[in-house]
């Protein structure tokens, strides 16, 4: 692993990618700090506080803003919509080439279809961002956050939206930058710095509440529950990510002359989950509606027979409560097997081995593999699915059963593990194919890489 590191920093290509892509996150995180005008940044800390410690739904929706997009609701900045409008309007025009023949024709006509698609997409992040922007301090402003003298100037409305707006654009700039010169998932790099830039609060939460000799703190076996709980599930996250159904695929035999060619045996990989963290991120997105509604509506109907009513159903799909876990798992299901409608198609699979030349042994070509694809493809999802929800709701059982933060619990499971994980992996192979390329060992083989591995044949002879 020090001799994989020490070659990274030999080849001078590979280190000026490392070195641009750690500047860009280090602009990103500046960025992070630089406030908004006209936003009382010591209400808005205080309010998401408060909110936090009574499970209210501006810290729930804070928190998953903060995780999925890497901005940050709980303090005003520029940089506070993150990239969640950029990759908003990715998943919708992802989501439209599947139904818009049009659309999937332009995506299959190569590079040019693709910079093309790449162009409406920035620019319905642009329109997404105003709306987001607007949204984001039209509930600033019914809170109380902003300042009074702001509130009614116009210009200060344009001034503040148009911020917003350019904090996103320019996110979405430096990570296409990452992904032209840097290495690695420009966007996902983003999100992964503004995750792992929660840790070290969560570490000093846990020294703050350490404390053996006070029962209503933690003491060591809670601290070594935490530590390990972490290492077993990110190691089943790592496990989830990597995970692969391989179905066997032979090449038909072709004979040309006195020689015989083909025939050799391959096989299809299917990710155990292959919607990735999408169904999560989905479902999560999704349950805030709820709490949201039914927040509003219970401050509403106090005094109206129907008060009891709304206030328990506000109470029973607060975030941690069963049904709201419920609700959660089923969603995750629902999009997980959507997503696997959308993304695969068995049929067109079967079509490409059949033109190929290659078969499933024991199946003949067309319908008959067309249903094993499907019906494999279900059975994975339904597992997938299982680690999927098990990962996700993790870190609210934990909280609710051990009395942990949620800040700390977050990195026990979740969405924003599940995408730390996928990234760091993603990051790794980008390294390992650099090093392969070069002849260095890498972090995954099992040389020692010492250095060019293959001689030049003037040397060999």
């Amino acid at each position: 692993m020090l001799q994989a590191f020490i070659n990274v920093w030999k080849i001078p290509e590979l280190r000026n990618k490392i070195l641009f892509t750690i500047a860009m996150l280090a602009v990103f995180r500046i960025g992070h700090w630089i406030p908004l005008p006209g936003v009382n940044q010591d209400k808005i800390a205080e309010t998401f506080a408060k909110s936090q410690q009574e499970g209210g739904t501006l810290a729930a929706v804070g928190q998953f803003v903060a995780m999925m997009s890497g901005g940050s609701f709980s303090h005003s900045t520029i940089f506070g919509l993150g990239v969640m409008p950029y990759i908003t309007a990715g998943i919708i025009f992802q989501l439209l080439m599947t139904v818009l023949p049009a659309l999937k024709k332009l995506q299959e006509e190569g590079p040019t279809g693709r910079q093309q698609i790449q162009q409406w997409t920035r620019y319905a992040t642009i329109a997404l961002s105003i709306f987001q922007g607007w949204t984001y301090l039209g509930i600033a402003n019914s809170q109380g956050i902003l300042y009074a003298e702001y509130t009614t100037n116009p210009m200060w409305w344009v001034m503040a939206i148009a911020a917003l707006t350019a904090g996103c654009v320019f996110l979405m700039w430096i990570g296409e930058q990452i992904d032209r010169f840097g290495i690695g998932n420009g966007i996902s790099m983003i999100i992964m710095a503004g995750i792992l830039s929660q840790m070290p609060g969560a570490i000093q939460t846990v020294y703050g509440n350490f404390d053996p000799s006070d029962p209503a703190k933690l003491g060591v076996p809670a601290v070594l529950s935490l530590v390990a709980g972490f290492v077993v599930v990110v190691a089943g996250a790592v496990l989830l990510t990597v995970a692969q159904r391989r179905i066997p695929i032979q090449q038909a035999k072709h004979t040309r002359g006195r020689k015989v060619y083909g025939g050799q045996r391959s096989y299809l990989p299917l990710r155990l989950n292959h919607a990735g963290v999408m169904p999560v991120v989905f479902a999560s997105s999704l349950m805030i509606f709820p709490v949201t509604i039914f927040g509003m509506l219970d401050s509403v109907t106090q005094e109206t027979f129907a008060g009891p009513v709304v206030s328990w159903l506000h109470n029973q799909f607060s975030y941690g409560e069963f049904p709201y876990i419920l609700c959660e798992v089923l969603m995750i299901y629902f999009f997980s097997y959507f997503w696997i409608t959308v993304q695969f198609n068995p049929e067109e699979m079967s079509k490409q081995l059949r033109d190929t030349g290659a078969f499933i042994p024991g199946l003949r070509p067309g319908p008959r593999t067309r249903d094993y694809l499907q019906a494999v493809m279900d059975r994975i999802t339904y597992v997938g699915a299982a680690f999927l929800a098990a990962i996700a709701v993790l870190p609210m059982i934990v909280s609710r059963a051990m009395g942990v933060d949620m800040m700390v619990t977050q990195f026990l499971g979740g969405t924003g593990l599940l995408i730390v994980v996928s990234v760091v992996l993603d990051f790794i192979q980008r390294v390992e194919a650099n090093l392969l390329m070069r002849n260095y060992a890498g972090f995954l083989s099992g040389d020692e890489g010492r250095g060019p591995r293959i001689q030049s044949a003037r040397s060999m002879y």
